[in-house]
């Protein structure tokens, strides 16, 4: 009874002592300035991979997140609640969200994940948009897309809108490339097409002229059994006249095709300056143009 006694004690007061600590070290790291930043999670929890997402300039509380199989959801108090706005659609899979900067309120999304890392991702239905700040959505078309990685807006004009298809992978077809609408969704024009094959993976909008655009072509096969990236097709393209025509980039020193996913960015500080991430097995990973895509290194 006396060493059962003991051992009860020794429990207490070892438990005792290590909330002490415990609470006398959070005391001093609370005391301690922050010396930066520091990621957290913020969900939302249950909305699945995300695998798109988009906030409201000049608004750090709002933020819309797709879900490679969740939907559309949105915070507007910094991340800390997340509410589903996009649960009555036919569609569940979201590759790409853009906000309007001109208009907050107008919210295009693209559905069909584009990340395509796995023969299970889930395919999508074509573009859809709400004009009041995700409350109600309306689809717009670009039915057989399939998977849609990114949809650029004009920051001036929120009718004014890009789309970058990469296509079901699956098998050859049409519906792939670059897109654009210049009335808000009603009708859509495909502006970049290479071949049957390839898809658009990137693109990109000079800040300072929206006529602009960069985009990065993917070649590639999804089957069950394998992906097979890389072809011809790929490739980076440049158009100066707002998407109405484009050149495509070779040499000057980008990797020599066959090549496979392309990404892109242009500096928003500097228009001349052009990134390219580029899937070049022994060639490199990331290429820049400090000439707006003249040369490359």
């Amino acid at each position: 009874m006396k060493l059962r006694y003991f051992f009860s004690w020794a429990i207490v007061i070892s438990a005792i002592l290590a909330i002490s600590i415990t609470s006398a070290a959070q005391r001093q790291d609370d005391e301690k300035p922050e010396t930066g930043l520091h990621f957290r999670f913020v969900g939302p929890v249950v909305g699945n991979r995300v695998a798109s997402f988009a906030g409201v300039p000049g608004d750090p509380n709002t933020y819309y997140a797709g879900a490679a199989s969740g939907g559309v959801w949105k915070s507007i108090d910094g991340g800390y609640r997340w509410k589903p706005v996009f649960d009555n659609q036919d569609a569940s899979a979201i590759g790409a969200l853009a906000v309007a900067p001109s208009d907050p309120n107008t919210i295009f999304a693209g559905t069909g994940e584009a990340w395509a890392i796995r023969d299970t991702d889930v395919a999508g239905d074509g573009v859809y948009k709400s004009a009041d700040a995700g409350k109600t959505w309306t689809h717009v078309g670009l039915d057989a897309t399939g998977r849609i990685g990114q949809i650029l807006i004009n920051p001036t004009n929120p009718d004014e809108v890009f789309v970058c298809a990469l296509g079901r992978m699956t098998g050859p077809q049409q519906e792939r490339g670059v897109f654009r609408t210049e009335n808000g969704g009603k009708t859509w024009e495909r502006v970049l097409f290479v071949d049957e094959n390839t898809g658009c993976s990137s693109i990109a909008m000079d800040s300072h002229d929206s006529r602009v655009l960069v985009a990065g072509t993917w070649q590639v096969e999804m089957h069950s059994y394998a992906e097979l990236s890389g072809g011809p097709g790929s490739g980076v393209f440049i158009s100066r006249d707002g998407g109405t025509t484009w050149k495509r980039v070779e040499g000057h020193g980008l990797p020599k095709s066959p090549v496979g996913k392309i990404g892109v960015a242009i500096a928003p500080t500097d228009g001349s300056r052009v990134y390219a991430l580029i899937e070049a097995p022994g060639q490199g990973s990331v290429w820049r143009s400090d000439d707006g895509g003249g040369s490359w290194k």
